[in-house]
C-alpha cells in the first residue's frame, strides 16, 4: 500500500497499518466499549482468538489501521466491505474504535479525517457509518464531519432487555 503510516498533529502520533501483533490491543479496545453498550453490540467480551478470522478479512482494498500514541496502540480504523456484491465494492463501512484513556482528545475526528481522506486510495466513493441512534457523541463527530443521517434501523438490537436503534450515517467522497 503507497501509504501506510502518516503524522497527526503531534509527532508522537500516527496511523499505519495493522500487524498480527496488534491484534491483543485491538481487541483490548474493543472489548472496553462493551459494557458502556453504546459502541457495539457484542455483549460478552470477546477474545484474541475470536478476531482472528476478523483480522485476515482485512486486506490492501479493505485494510485495518491503529493509532499509535507514544508507541501505544490507542485506537483503530476498520474499512470492511459493504453488503458483499459487486455493485457495492465502491461502498464500505468503516469502524472506529478509541481506549477510554484518549477519548474526547481529538483522535476520533483524526481517524475519521483519515477515513475520508485515504477511502479514494481504496476505490471507494462512499462511506457508511453504523452507529447506535443514543450515541450522540459519535452521531455528532460524523455529521460534523459532513456525514448525512440516511437511515434508521428501529429497535433492532435488544441489549439488557431493552431494545435500541441503529442509524446508518453516510458521506460521499469521490
Amino acid at each position: 500500500m503507497a501509504m501506510n503510516t502518516t503524522s497527526l498533529f503531534a509527532e508522537n502520533t500516527k496511523i499505519r497499518i495493522a500487524t498480527r501483533m496488534d491484534l491483543p490491543a485491538i481487541v483490548a479496545i474493543y472489548n472496553e466499549t462493551i459494557a458502556g453498550r453504546m459502541v457495539t453490540a457484542d455483549t460478552q467480551p470477546v477474545t484474541v482468538e475470536q478476531r482472528e478470522a476478523w483480522f485476515d478479512s482485512h486486506t490492501d482494498k479493505r485494510p485495518l489501521f491503529v493509532l499509535e500514541r507514544d508507541s501505544d496502540v490507542v485506537a483503530w480504523l476498520s474499512f470492511k466491505s459493504f453488503y458483499g456484491r459487486p455493485a457495492y465494492d465502491g461502498t464500505v463501512e468503516i469502524a472506529i474504535y478509541l481506549t477510554k484513556t484518549v477519548q474526547g482528545a481529538g483522535l476520533g475526528q483524526s481517524l475519521l479525517t483519515f477515513a475520508i481522506q485515504h477511502a479514494p486510495k481504496l476505490g471507494v466513493d462512499t462511506i457508511l457509518g453504523f452507529i447506535f441512534s443514543h450515541n450522540h457523541p459519535s452521531l455528532a463527530l460524523f455529521e460534523r464531519l459532513g456525514f448525512c443521517v440516511w437511515g434508521e434501523l428501529p429497535n433492532v438490537a435488544k441489549m439488557d432487555g431493552k431494545e435500541y436503534s441503529l442509524s446508518i450515517l453516510g458521506k460521499r467522497v469521490a
